[in-house]
């Protein structure tokens, strides 16, 4: 859903808008990448993004330090434990992303992929649930999981020497899911709480538009409250540490873990308006819309007969049709411009053409996300639009779908 929540867990929405981008092209690659494959569990790979590295030697670091406080007699080890207490921590985040993915599963919503990362994880699912009562469940369920771990940890604590490496790490383990739980329970975008809030909005007002307005506006004044309140919650005190345990260093790690958690919060909160935006003028794209009127030429044509023929038919492409009139091929639009003027009555059209293959064909009755999900599917510069016939209806240029996204996001949004 591209709005993302990298604060402990959350999914992040994709929607059909990857496509066609200012400058871009509506190709989506076959791997996505993203980092270290770790697994497919449902089906859905999950990355490890380079950051999570960065993130881990952090925790390590401090929570190592805090060891060496609870622990004295470990030494060096703690930092070992502390390690050990990175991974078990992202493997919880992990189930948290896992139970997004779950109920986008069962929504019948695509998931693209897993991604831990800086600061949390990432679900993209590409894909807006279609009602606010299944936007709500699938934004709950995260916290939900979250808050579960944390009970289970809690009672195998109570089995246990608190005062033990096992005791240590299952506390820790338990506060921190409740702190990821919590966090992401807060009412505003990018964070689970922020969905539900627009499920809630959605729901009130019968429009996803408005909830979306509301919940990224309250997802930026928390990133403020973020930026200003969490150094001073740790310098007063906050999460149980005392005046005496704070130095110059920890109220600088403080500023700065304050500074970036609030960036991606006030970064994903605009990024949802801006998709929202997008998602909204998405039915304006049609395929019949933006098609280009083309003329049938055949492949031994020259360019310059053929262009004429373009001109006098008021048509803006070529397609090479067999004696048959069967289309075969689409003349590219890039490889006529780089023929001089010069030189294109002797240059036959087969030559710049691209040879037709099934997923350029595209219907003339697509439009928004569907249009787009078949542009992605077969990356090209060119498709054959056609009617349900059959009948060649025109050529849609990708650089046309690209100028309709830039008017889509110039466009005031209504609420």
């Amino acid at each position: 859903m591209k709005e993302d929540d990298e604060s402990g867990g959350s999914e992040q929405r994709r929607s059909g808008t990857e496509g066609p981008t200012p400058g871009g092209k509506p190709e989506r690659p076959a791997d996505p990448g993203g980092g270290i494959l770790m697994g497919r569990p449902f089906g859905v790979p999950v990355y490890v993004a380079p950051s999570w590295f960065l993130v881990a030697a952090l925790i390590t670091w401090i929570f190592g330090g805090q060891l060496d406080r609870v622990l004295p007699g470990l030494g060096g080890a703690r930092y070992l434990v502390a390690l050990f207490f990175a991974v078990a921590f992202y493997a919880s985040v992990l189930v948290h992303e896992l139970a997004h993915t779950v109920a986008a599963l069962r929504f019948k919503l695509p998931v693209r992929r897993i991604q831990l990362q800086f600061f949390g994880g990432v679900s993209e699912i590409e894909k807006e649930t279609e009602t606010p009562g299944r936007e709500f469940v699938l934004a709950f369920v995260g916290p939900l999981l979250s808050l579960v771990l944390a009970g289970v940890f809690y009672l195998v604590l109570l089995a246990v020497d608190g005062s033990s490496i096992p005791g240590v790490l299952l506390a820790g383990l338990m506060v921190s899911n409740l702190l990821v739980a919590a966090f992401n329970l807060l009412p505003g975008l990018p964070l689970d709480g922020g969905r539900m809030l627009r499920a809630v909005v959605w729901k009130i007002t019968g429009k996803p538009m408005s909830g979306t307005v509301a919940a990224a506006w309250v997802g930026r004044a928390l990133a403020v409250i973020v930026l200003v309140g969490l150094p001073l919650l740790t310098q007063t005190g906050g999460f149980g540490r005392t005046s005496e345990d704070i130095g110059g260093v920890e109220t600088v790690t403080d500023a700065l873990l304050a500074a970036i958690l609030a960036a991606i919060m006030w970064t994903g909160a605009g990024n949802s308006l801006r998709m929202a935006r997008l998602r909204e003028h998405l039915p304006e794209l049609e395929a019949r819309a933006l098609t280009r009127r083309a003329v049938p030429v055949e492949a031994h044509t020259p360019l310059s007969e053929a262009l004429r023929r373009a001109n006098e038919a008021g048509a803006r492409a070529l397609v090479v049709v067999d004696s048959q009139g069967e289309p075969r091929a689409l003349v590219r639009e890039t490889a006529i411009a780089g023929v001089p003027q010069h030189r294109r009555p002797w240059v036959a059209v087969s030559t710049l053409a691209q040879d037709l293959t099934e997923g350029m064909r595209v219907s003339a009755e697509l439009a928004g996300e569907a249009l787009l999900e078949r542009l992605r599917a077969s990356p090209a510069t060119e498709y054959l639009v056609v009617e349900e016939s059959g009948e060649i209806y025109g050529v849609l240029s990708t650089t046309d779908v690209e100028r309709a996204f830039v008017a889509a996001m110039a466009r005031p949004q209504s609420n």
